[in-house]
């Protein structure tokens, strides 16, 4: 096993009480069907813990540092007020967490989008005060898309501070879900519309339509994290450059944005075949590593995973915590 770099993990969640009992009581149009494993059972124990448990699990993996993130849908559903006090609870629960464990944990901030301007000022404290690596955000605030006007303040504050935007994926909408993914029964339906493939639709999309609302043109220094080996995009790449780009009046093909304003993990889907791909399309400088703790248990594999991942000892680097290094490195803190 190699010794010789280190491996950061950049999709790697928590959950608090005071999270779990605001989600619990809202509308069910805007419950996210990630409460259930966010709550219960070993995953739902596993999130609430950032002491010895996942510490172990981390060395069991030869992961060296989790990067910290409030777990799907984070406080995007919640109405605006709850949303704010929830978000900087999160955040101050994080810096601690990094603050008490530097060596082996950073984190991305909490923030509340259903305000968007409080959004903004919040992802500056976070990054500025508390040290914070970033944000993790969902494509859409109930039924808001990130593209939206209203979010151009948060965006051009995480393009100022060149803090990475992690854009996970959330559950579709209840009439998506109705009209696509029901029809199988309770846990075949939940598990289609999410991590069976409906997450990455919607999360593919929801990048797709950042690019095509030309965000990147106004704010070239913005930098996006997706996780999944791109959420579906990288595979329909060339189809989506030829049909879309001119129609949208984009500058540039839509390939060009991902290789120079999007980095990409695994989430946990440890396939080098995956890996190949990625590296062909975007560049290896592209990927950035992430285990999604606790929902995908790997033991000893991530750096197997890695160690496999190029013969180039700078590129394996690179993967593993050399690329992430060199994000944090421009961060305006």
């Amino acid at each position: 096993m190699s010794t010789d770099y280190r491996i950061i993990a950049l999709e790697e969640h928590i959950v608090t009480t005071e999270v779990l009992t605001a989600w619990q009581k809202l509308e069910p149009r805007w419950r996210d069907l990630a409460l259930t494993p966010s709550s219960q059972g070993d995953s739902g124990r596993r999130l609430a813990d950032i002491g010895d448990e996942r510490l172990a699990a981390m060395d069991a993996g030869g992961i060296d540092v989790q990067v910290l993130s409030l777990t799907a849908p984070g406080v995007q559903n919640l109405e605006p007020a709850d949303a704010i006090v929830l978000s900087r609870e999160v955040n101050d629960q994080l810096s601690d967490a990094v603050r008490t464990r530097p060596d082996r944990f950073q984190a991305f901030a909490t923030l509340a989008t259903p305000a968007p301007e409080a959004a903004a000022i919040e992802l500056e404290r976070a990054v500025t005060t508390l040290g914070l690596s970033g944000a993790m955000v969902f494509g859409r605030t109930r039924d808001r898309h990130l593209d939206a006007p209203e979010f151009q303040p948060l965006l051009e504050t995480a393009s100022a501070l060149r803090a990475p935007l992690y854009l996970h994926p959330q559950s579709p909408p209840p009439g998506v879900r109705e009209a696509y993914y029901a029809g199988f029964g309770d846990q075949l339906d939940a598990a289609l519309a999410t991590h069976g493939i409906g997450w990455h639709y919607d999360c593919g999309v929801e990048l797709l339509r950042l690019i095509l609302s030309g965000v990147f043109d106004r704010l070239p220094d913005l930098q996006v994290v997706v996780g999944h080996w791109g959420e579906l995009m990288l595979f329909f790449l060339d189809r989506i450059d030829t049909n879309l780009t001119t129609l949208a009046g984009l500058d540039r093909p839509i390939s060009d944005y991902l290789r120079s304003n999007v980095f990409v993990t695994p989430s946990g889907i440890l396939s080098q075949k995956y890996l190949r791909w990625t590296a062909e399309t975007l560049g290896a400088d592209r990927i950035l590593f992430a285990a999604d703790y606790p929902f995908v248990p790997l033991s000893t594999r991530a750096r197997t995973f890695v160690d496999a991942a190029a013969s180039d000892p700078v590129v394996r680097a690179g993967i593993g915590s050399g690329n992430w290094d060199r994000i944090q490195a421009r961060i305006r803190r």
